[in-house]
């Protein structure tokens, strides 16, 4: 066979239903065997960055790999943002790149770009196959790197001379790759270890990030919280392996966290991290984090092990595995004691924004109410947006919020929600996306109309870029430099020029009527929801400060001032 046919096998064994991708003179000979295949579906977005957003999302929303195409040079380059992305959230991604004839390379051909050496230090491994008879093997290594152990984003660069030339020996190798043994299922003494200690805590908490959803063992989580009685909280990446409605909830900790969150993490006298790395969104001051606490840290990958905390009891090992064989060890307790204490926090620090105009938390609310009861999933862009929707709209299963944790990429939500709903067509995809974000890749609107896929697009517009606004607002003396959008466009008329249905909401008393209207359209739909400008996420821990010490509003810090003066 071919090397295009060698590719289009690989998919099919790989059971790939979708690819996304944008063409290019070095893809040509596979775009042009692709055009044959019925059992495999091509989404074009409209750039290749939002190709590779909308992988992503498809992986993030299905749990299979996402898989993306472009051509060699800048068609390469441009996917380098989606595939960091990918690397920094842990998402199995495989990404196929076009490159110039092998005899050309390394001789600035026309579109020639260094593609492995570029995207090395974001992604789990490349490969650049020169010899057309390695192509079968690569594409089988490919995906086994991309989906087993801490799953990731892998390259594949394929010379236009590597797809036109015929292979000699098709049959399958064995997978060698030296060093590579991922998973396992933890070692059985440091899990009774961890038995141990958490039998014996008093003010326990359950620390849990996206390791739980890529393991899929959130049944698993479940069971061992309820058992032992241990309070969870997530990170933004772990939302929904979790039911922020159950009872041992926490909600999310972290910068923009919930107080008692934070409060029961620098209080607890045990930390179980299970699938999260302990990023400095979430520690806070790392040398005053949890700081009466013994840590348990449950990774597949073990170089996040004491990477950031130093763990006390380190376990390597699958989640799954390792929770499901912890849960028979474990004691029934009910620590009511730090049960009452934990409610005295939520008591005593709620969530709330202002309540002027349209605000967040009312509008995010409705929009909880109308979904009630359907599988909805929820894709967001990056900013305040993305900070009120984990507060705010209740997740209670896995795969339900797609978001950019890691890198914190503008642009992502709306090729995500692509990717989400192509995978989940039978669930409701919202995007919920800031007026800055939304501009980044609204070209794929377009992709949206084309594909026939009804994603409701809400845009919180504040006229500006309002997650920096709020840090100039609040360390930089209200000088809001460069992040003025009041020139943004009408984007209902946007929507509406690009085939999309737009609606606006007047004010807050339109918020439900126009949520339901959108909702109900059989459509994709943009909704323009007013937000005031200075309207700001709280609570906030400032950079560099330990998580216990958050800012709960503007008034709160002033007269912290205050104090500090007098």
């Amino acid at each position: 066979m071919k090397g295009t046919q060698a590719v289009i096998e690989a998919l099919r064994r790989e059971k790939v239903e979708v690819v996304f991708g944008y063409t290019g003179a070095a893809m040509i000979p596979l775009f042009h065997d692709l055009w044959e295949c019925r059992d495999i579906r091509f989404v074009m977005p409209r750039h290749e960055q939002a190709g590779a957003h909308a992988a992503d999302g498809y992986a993030r929303a299905t749990g299979r790999p996402g898989v993306v195409f472009t051509t060699s040079g800048p068609g390469a380059t441009n996917l380098v943002t989606g595939i960091a992305t990918a690397y920094m959230d842990s998402i199995p991604l495989v990404a196929f790149t076009g490159q110039v004839r092998t005899s050309l390379i390394g001789n600035d051909a026309f579109q020639e770009a260094d593609i492995t050496g570029i995207t090395r230090p974001v992604t789990k491994h490349n490969w650049m196959v020169k010899n057309a008879d390695d192509l079968p093997g690569v594409l089988r290594e490919a995906f086994h790197v991309a989906t087993t152990g801490r799953p990731g984003p892998v390259l594949v660069d394929l010379p236009v001379d590597v797809l036109t030339a015929q292979i000699g020996e098709t049959g399958s190798r064995p997978i060698r790759l030296a060093g590579y043994k991922p998973g396992g299922e933890g070692n059985p003494r440091q899990i009774r270890r961890a038995a141990e200690l958490i039998n014996a805590s008093e003010r326990p908490v359950l620390y849990i990030g996206g390791g739980i959803i890529a393991s899929g063992c959130s049944a698993q989580l479940r069971e061992l919280a309820e058992r032992a009685n241990l309070p969870v909280t997530t990170t933004l990446m772990g939302k929904g392996a979790f039911p922020d409605a159950h009872p041992l909830s926490l909600n999310m900790l972290g910068m923009h966290g919930a107080p008692w969150a934070n409060l029961a993490v620098q209080n607890c006298d045990l930390l179980i991290a299970v699938g999260a790395r302990f990023d400095d969104r979430v520690t806070g001051r790392l040398e005053k984090f949890a700081p009466f606490a013994t840590v348990i840290h449950i990774d597949v990958d073990p170089s996040s092990i004491s990477k950031n905390v130093r763990a006390h009891c380190p376990i390597v090992g699958d989640a799954g595995a390792v929770l499901a064989a912890l849960a028979q060890q474990l004691e029934r307790r009910d620590r009511a004691e730090w049960h009452e204490q934990i409610t005295r926090w939520k008591s005593d620090y709620p969530l709330s924004c202002s309540e002027r105009g349209v605000n967040p938390k009312a509008l995010l609310e409705s929009l909880a109410g109308l979904t009630r009861g359907r599988r909805t999933i929820v894709c967001t862009d990056v900013g305040q947006h993305q900070m009120w929707t984990a507060l705010f709209y209740p997740f209670a299963e896995p795969r339900t919020l797609i978001t950019s944790g890691g890198l914190g990429t503008m642009g992502f939500g709306l090729p995500a929600a692509v990717g989400a709903q192509i995978g989940r067509p039978d669930s409701l995809v919202v995007c919920a996306a800031g007026d800055g974000s939304i501009q980044m890749n609204i070209q794929e609107l377009t992709t949206l109309r084309s594909n026939r896929l009804p994603v409701k697009i809400i845009v919180f517009n504040n006229g500006c870029l309002g997650m920096v606004r709020q840090w100039q607002e609040l360390f930089f003396d209200r000088r809001y430099a460069n992040v003025d959008l009041s020139d943004n466009p009408d984007f209902v008329a946007v929507a509406e020029a690009f085939g999309v249905k737009g609606m606006r909401i007047e004010g807050p008393s339109d918020i439900e009527g126009t949520l339901r209207r959108a909702i109900e359209f059989p459509g994709p739909v943009l909704v323009d929801a007013p937000i005031g400008m200075e309207e700001n996420v709280f609570p906030m821990v400032p950079a560099g400060e330990a998580i216990d010490r958050p800012m709960l509003s503007c008034d709160a810090i002033a007269k912290e001032d205050e104090a500090k003066v007098s």
